[in-house]
């Protein structure tokens, strides 16, 4: 029965994806929308492999963005949590700036990074970490809170330290909040590279997309964006294989449900 549903479950969406191409190919085959304004999936494909061979350079440099930012973001989360859980002044200090932090948009301010710190990777590192963080530590300091007090208190009646309270109970309890706020970041990630590859410079997937929407080549564009979705989810479903690495026991629960 479950078997059943988790193939139901996949089927489904790829039918209506499908549908969709079909439909949007269709739809500009017989003229309704000019090949112009929105190339077919067709066009997109064959752009896709004409330009695969050059924009190498460009996926690479969004990748190495995406991934210092990314990286960067995590430890910053890390401490962040743990500062604000150990020490609730500081929580109450910088909780509200970090939710204040994310009402600002990020191509509002992204401009500025450009004077402060140039046109190298700098800024673009900064957009990815601004973009990547948030959920992260919101996710982690959830998890970090949502341990049973009894089991502190009885560690704390053993003589544990907070750093072994953290260690033995608490750290474990939030992997779950922890892995799911990393996740959400890891799609964020990509996208984050690209927005700060706008703002200038000579390679990235950011950079090749300005490009190619200036000449108005937009089955290319559309081929670009294609790749960036591809990246996310790859990254995606590399966040789930080291989860399932770390947390076994979470991947049993999930075949059970």
């Amino acid at each position: 029965m479950k078997k059943s549903e988790n193939i139901e479950n996949k089927i489904i969406p790829a039918i209506f994806f499908i549908s969709i191409l079909l439909g949007w190919q269709i739809v500009v085959d017989k003229g309704v929308v000019q090949r112009y304004i929105l190339p077919s999936p067709t066009d997109v494909v064959s752009a896709l492999i004409e330009i695969l061979p050059s924009i190498k350079v460009h996926i690479v440099t969004t990748l190495y963005e995406a991934f210092l930012g990314f990286i960067i973001a995590i430890l910053f989360s890390l401490v962040l949590a743990i500062l604000m859980d150990n020490f609730k002044i500081v929580k109450k200090a910088l909780y509200p700036l970090i939710i204040i932090s994310q009402t600002v948009p990020i191509v509002a301010i992204a401009p500025l990074f450009v004077i402060w710190f140039g046109f190298g990777i700098m800024p673009k590192v900064v957009v990815v970490v601004l973009v990547c963080f948030f959920p992260i530590v919101i996710s982690l300091l959830a998890g970090l809170e949502s341990v049973d007090e009894d089991i502190i208190s009885l560690l704390k009646t053993m003589g544990a330290s907070k750093m072994q309270i953290f260690k033995i109970a608490k750290f474990p309890a939030s992997m779950t909040s922890f892995f799911s706020g990393i996740k959400v970041a890891a799609t964020y990630s990509i996208m984050g590279a690209v927005i700060g590859e706008w703002l200038g410079g000579s390679y990235g997937l950011g950079v090749y997309m300005l490009r190619v929407k200036h000449s108005y080549n937009l089955d290319k564009m559309f081929a670009v964006i294609l790749i960036i979705v591809v990246l996310s989810i790859i990254l995606f479903k590399f966040i789930d294989v080291v989860q399932n690495i770390l947390m076994p026991w979470q991947k049993n629960n999930n075949r059970r449900n």
